[in-house]
């Protein structure tokens, strides 16, 4: 097992753990089917990710054989380049997750993650295995055009996985420790807005890792009755909906008004 699949095996087993010890949201009676439901598609779409990762690390050789992307014509130290790829790829995480909202072809795919009315750790690994084939493709060149070392993609990845984990979970985080959190990094608050069923709150807080991109873009969502929150997309809300067969058809079903 490659450093970031040990990551979401270690961080998932124990924030689902913890879940059940210190949930934040307490009306959660069928955790372990939801749960189940949601590693169904997470490990279809697991197989499409570990077949392109060898693309993503081949192209990171490349671009370090032939020189290409930014920071091979920087010349930065290993540490420093490290540091700057780093942020520039979460910055691309950025982008990349707005323009899922943003073009309907891309959000089609990208609604299943949202279509889970019971956000967890679990909804974490809740993709499409298409988006992650589109994701794939579009990661391996920026990767070309960072020159993005392959120490740097694995921690990016390992750091990813686990921030993924934790800022969808259903932990219960005292308000100080998340408000604290959010000034750096996506906290479990900020998340929860972002997968609101009312649009203009989901079309916010796009960050991965840091939070501070928002703010820059100016698409920070802040509620302060987080618990009010209604998860999904008004939609496909049915237990019939969360199976596998209706989530990997559902990018093909027209679009419809809540």
């Amino acid at each position: 097992m490659t450093m970031d699949a040990w990551a979401t095996l270690i961080a998932l087993v124990l924030l689902f753990g913890l879940e059940g010890l210190w949930p934040f949201y307490r009306d959660r009676a069928q955790r372990f089917r939801h749960g189940w439901r949601n590693l169904q598609l997470a490990l279809v779409s697991g197989v499409v990710a570990a077949a392109s990762a060898p693309l993503l690390f081949a192209a990171s050789e490349l671009a370090a054989e032939r020189g290409w992307g930014l920071l091979h014509q920087l010349g930065l130290g290993p540490l420093a380049a490290l540091l700057v790829a780093f942020v520039l790829f979460d910055l691309w995480m950025y982008l990349w997750h707005r323009a899922n909202h943003r073009i309907p072809f891309l959000w089609r795919f990208h609604r299943v993650h949202h279509t889970d009315p019971e956000m967890d750790c679990t909804t974490a690994l809740r993709f499409h295995p298409i988006e992650m084939l589109l994701s794939g493709g579009a990661n391996v060149v920026v990767i070309v055009a960072l020159g993005m070392a392959v120490p740097a993609l694995i921690v990016y990845k390992t750091v990813m996985v686990v921030a993924i984990l934790f800022h969808h979970s259903n932990l219960a985080i005292p308000e100080s420790i998340d408000r604290r959190l959010r000034a750096v990094v996506v906290s479990p608050a900020v998340h929860r807005v972002h997968h609101s069923e009312v649009r203009s709150e989901t079309d916010s807080n796009y960050g991965t890792v840091f939070s501070f991109w928002d703010r820059l873009f100016g698409s920070l969502r802040l509620r302060d009755d987080v618990r009010a929150i209604r998860f999904g997309i008004g939609r496909y809300r049915a237990p019939d909906w969360q199976r596998l067969a209706p989530l990997l058809a559902l990018p093909f079903r027209r679009e419809v008004a809540p």
